[in-house]
């Protein structure tokens, strides 16, 4: 999540995912002859940015950005959820649909696998930075990367760098904005997480989220929550997904009737932030950033 005043647009943010592509890209080339495998390493991206009171989220993948707000000013303990990303998972019929679109030569551009849809039988996001391997056709040709794993026969790219980007007027009913990986919104719904972060207090808030989360896993599996606690780095994977959460607060500082959130000297919006991440693998793991205002 970042905030800035002035200058920022659609236009800016779709030319920082393109930079941030090809620079991958660049990597990738230069470290291929010696780690193959980079080739086939790719991340989800999400981006909030608040600019003159303007929200934009900008996303790749299935790491998803909420909003609570309250439902008017009469109902003060009334909140309410709204999603403002576009999850990039061929799980969703419409994205499966819109990936099959545009590969009607190839029947088998999506298919059933190990208990979901995927891309070549491979990844569930149609969109990413990285995973050049799927993106570049000229790669499967190449006798270095040939000699790592099974390379992918492509006619033309399976997925994408292009994010979609919202752009929304913050308005005096927005309270708080929840940005997850998929591994927090496999385990809780929008509402759900909305209600938590609502009804507790905002200290350590993400990671109240977190532990929300393997509580569902730990529900879902019959075991004990301390049990799913326990369970080593590693072996992590088998059981969820890594979830990174970030919480920003946007009522606690208000500015005149014309701002809604307050500017300081240096023209950025503040905002109390909580970031906490929870890995499968090896990683930080724990408070990212401490609650700040």
């Amino acid at each position: 999540f970042a905030t800035e005043q002035g200058g920022l647009s659609a236009d800016v943010i779709k030319k920082a995912f393109n930079a941030t592509e090809e620079e991958f890209l660049h990597l990738v080339k230069q470290s291929l002859p010696v780690r193959p495998q980079i080739a086939s390493v790719g991340s989800c991206c999400l981006v909030g940015a608040i600019s003159n009171d303007v929200l934009y989220v900008a996303n790749l993948g299935d790491s998803r950005a909420v909003l609570g707000k309250r439902v008017s000013e009469d109902k003060k303990n009334k909140v309410v959820a709204e999603r403002l990303s576009t999850d990039h998972n061929v799980g969703v019929e419409e994205v499966r649909k819109e990936v099959e679109a545009l590969h009607p030569d190839d029947s088998h551009v999506v298919v059933y696998t190990r208990g979901v849809w995927r891309i070549k039988g491979i990844i569930q996001v149609s969109r990413s930075i990285g995973d050049v391997y799927l993106k570049k056709p000229d790669f499967y040709r190449d006798p270095i990367f040939q000699q790592f794993g099974n390379p992918v026969p492509l006619k033309r790219p399976v997925i994408t760098a292009e994010p979609s980007i919202l752009i929304r007027k913050l308005k005096p009913q927005d309270l708080f904005l929840i940005f997850a990986s998929d591994g927090l919104w496999e385990q809780l719904s929008d509402e759900t997480a909305v209600d938590i972060v609502f009804r507790n207090p905002r200290a350590g808030i993400a990671k109240r989220l977190v532990s929300a989360a393997l509580r569902e896993v730990a529900k879902k599996r019959e075991m004990r929550y301390g049990d799913i606690k326990k369970i080593e780095k590693g072996i992590r994977r088998h059981f969820h997904d890594d979830i990174t959460v970030i919480v920003i607060y946007l009522d606690q500082q208000r500015g005149s009737s014309h701002n809604i959130v307050k500017h300081n000297a240096m023209g950025c919006t503040r905002a109390p932030i909580d970031i906490y991440s929870y890995n499968t693998d090896e990683g930080y793991e724990g408070d990212l950033l401490q609650t700040v205002s």
